[in-house]
């Protein structure tokens, strides 16, 4: 039997036309590519919120213990009993309506099945296992419409509803995000069914195209006007260019460097664009920051912004104006840079839901992660929608920054709306994973390493869940780091917003966009500690490596994997000093693949077995082996897998960190 399932409803695709004001998903597909939509003011009208598995012992920020809570997975809106089985509701929302976008992660429970039901029906419009419907294996749905990245499940899909979406999982240790629109009363919507996916099958892989591919060269229209800025800037200066005048809008700005020209991280965060579009400056970003490369040169490719190996750099944002555009850049460099701006614009009627393009830029130096605090990303006033961040940290330490939640506060909210689970989580990726990734909507373009040490670049856009406000919008991102420790953080927010909107951002000043040095990482060690990954290998089953990972004394530990069952055994060797009596301490790892073991030293059994299983991977304390006459020279820790836990992933895994003597007392 296959492992997925399309609910068959027995319906065709609706072909009757309301009117313009209909929502279908062929509609709202044309949302999902078409850059240009951003640009007024929806029609008709909708709200953007969230579902999601967030901490519910977060209430209030007058209380800090439980507004930092970070229990978040598992959480749902209730349980129900269906047809025998147990299935736990994630959303349920009355319409008219659309779901936008899924993101999940997995725990130990990774065969749980996700069932959308539309209004009422019994039977589940869609229903398939999450790794499949979140991880590109159903028909229509590959990536980039549905893939995993860093660990991280997405579904991009317009799944719109005429009264009522619910959405359960059977699955219980999950994290998720369920973003969705919710249009006004009486808006025609034609619910989504199964035979739609084949009836749009051309339009399906056109918009697939799109976001594999979104660069415009050649693509642009017989109405474009182009035209190319030459500038060459020394310190301390600046060129401004007049760029069109008229209804218009700017559809590609591509930067190139010249030749021989500076284009290292320092120099990219040290040039300050900004750019004014009828009177109002609405654009104001280190130069290499706008691009969503920061700092640096990091390749990607998203819909909105694109950056190649050999520095160039397409900004596809849609900018309209109803009079003037203009651009400037401000060198507060130590180095001249030259660089070639290409644009194109098209002819582009300002209506009365027409809005101006918005980005700018903030940065925290020398940011203390305690006490926890929600920093701020963008405070907004006005009427706009809200289209994505682009996200920067400089991390002294290995350890990871992002626990942290996003909060997003519309139109005088006053517990927010989209409320997330863990700050990786809401740039599409999962359980801190250092690895690359680029998308259409999310990317992860830098990741220093070794872990999450130094610079990581980091790029979240809302296009099909854009969200709009017509008062103010309020985007917060909880700073919950591992360690006490400081770090630089910045952020670059991207939003529309009627002409007279304001926003929180200072005006940048040099010190600004002076790239700060990062210490040289150095990894902490125990004293005294026996590192796991130096320990001779004397008898094995499965598989060894050394795997780094932060809190590891030396920043790595020995990693048994591959193929283990109960029974199957480690022996390794370890070196002492001196012959006597000594108490063995270890350090392992925790995760929710960790078998049980029995540790022996020298063939007496150490203590009892010993359960490694953790949902998230953690490092606990040292525990105790036991106490034991040691000889000089090499001695003998064995390890045998006993079971696992009924929670875990059956695979059996140890994650040895250290082993640490201590002077002991010999049994009376």
């Amino acid at each position: 039997m296959q492992r997925w399932m399309l609910a068959a409803v027995g319906v065709a695709l609706a072909v009757a036309a309301r009117g313009g004001e209909e929502v279908s998903v062929k509609s709202l597909l044309a949302d999902m590519t078409d850059l240009g939509r951003m640009t007024e003011f929806p029609s008709p009208a909708y709200t953007c919120k969230q579902f999601s598995s967030y901490d519910r012992a977060s209430k209030t920020p007058d209380d800090p213990k439980t507004w930092f809570a970070n229990g978040d997975s598992g959480q749902f809106l209730r349980a129900e009993e269906r047809g025998g089985r147990k299935e736990f509701v994630m959303m349920d929302a009355d319409g008219p309506g659309a779901i936008a976008m899924i993101w999940a992660t997995f725990g130990a429970d990774l065969q749980g099945v996700l069932r959308i039901y539309l209004d009422g029906a019994e039977q589940p419009a869609l229903a398939a296992p999450l790794r499949d419907i979140l991880g590109g294996k159903l028909p229509h749905l590959p990536p980039p419409f549905s893939g995993e990245y860093s660990r991280g499940w997405n579904l991009y899909l317009p799944i719109p509803y005429a009264k009522h979406c619910k959405v359960t999982c059977d699955a219980k240790n999950i994290y998720y995000h369920i973003a969705y629109r919710t249009y006004a009363a009486g808006t025609p919507v034609v619910t989504f069914q199964a035979a739609q996916l084949d009836a749009l099958e051309a339009e399906l892989k056109a918009v697939a195209a799109k976001l594999d591919a979104p660069e415009t060269t050649g693509e642009l229209s017989k109405e474009s006007r182009h035209i190319t800025l030459n500038a060459s800037i020394a310190p301390g200066s600046q060129a401004a260019f007049d760029l069109f005048k008229g209804e218009m809008a700017l559809q590609v700005l591509r930067l190139h460097w010249a030749p021989g020209g500076d284009r290292d991280e320092a120099a990219l965060r040290a040039c300050l664009l900004d750019m004014t579009f009828d009177g109002e400056q609405t654009v104001a970003a280190p130069l290499g920051d706008f691009f969503g490369s920061a700092p640096g040169v990091n390749p990607l490719t998203t819909l909105p912004l694109s950056v190649s190996s050999n520095g160039t750099m397409e900004c596809r944002w849609v900018m309209p104006f109803q009079r003037s555009s203009m651009l400037r850049v401000h060198n507060h460099g130590t180095s001249p840079v030259k660089f070639s701006i290409d644009v194109v614009a098209v002819p582009r009627p300002w209506t009365d839901r027409s809005l101006l393009f918005h980005t700018k830029w903030r940065i925290q130096h020398a940011l203390p992660t305690d006490p926890k605090i929600d920093w701020n990303y963008l405070t907004a006033k006005g009427r706009g929608l809200f289209a994505g961040v682009s996200f920067n940290i400089d991390n002294p330490v290995k350890a990871w920054w992002g626990e942290g939640d996003e909060k997003i506060y519309v139109d005088g909210e006053s517990f927010p709306s989209h409320f997330g689970t863990g700050s990786e989580d809401y740039y599409g990726y999962a359980w801190c994973f250092p690895k690359l990734f680029t998308h259409a909507y999310h990317s992860q373009s830098r990741c220093d390493g070794p872990g999450n040490f130094g610079r990581t670049s980091l790029n979240r856009f809302h296009i099909l869940d854009r969200i709009p406000f017509t008062q103010d919008f309020r985007f917060d991102m909880e700073i919950w780091h591992w360690k006490q420790c400081q770090i630089n953080a910045s952020v670059l927010a991207w939003w529309y917003a009627a002409p007279g909107a304001t926003d929180g951002f200072a005006r940048l000043q040099p010190a600004d966009v002076t790239l700060r040095p990062l210490p040289v990482f150095t990894p902490e060690k125990v004293a005294g500690a026996i590192e796991g990954e130096t320990l001779r290998v004397i008898e094995k089953t499965g598989r060894l490596d050394t795997q780094e990972w932060d809190g590891d004394s030396d920043g790595k530990h020995l990693w048994w994997r591959g193929g283990q069952k109960p029974g199957d055994q480690l022996l390794l060797g370890f070196n002492v000093a001196t012959a006597g009596t000594y108490r063995v301490l270890a350090h392992c790892l925790k995760a929710r693949d960790y078998g049980i073991a029995q540790f022996k030293v020298n063939g007496v059994s150490a203590g009892q077995p010993v359960d490694f299983y953790n949902e998230k991977v953690i490092l606990p304390k040292a525990f105790e082996l036991g106490t034991f006459e040691l000889k000089q020279g090499e001695n003998q820790l064995g390890i045998t897998i006993t079971g696992a836990n009924p929670k875990a992933q059956k695979a059996y895994m140890v994650g040895l960190d250290y082993l640490l003597l201590k002077p002991g007392r010999a049994a009376p």
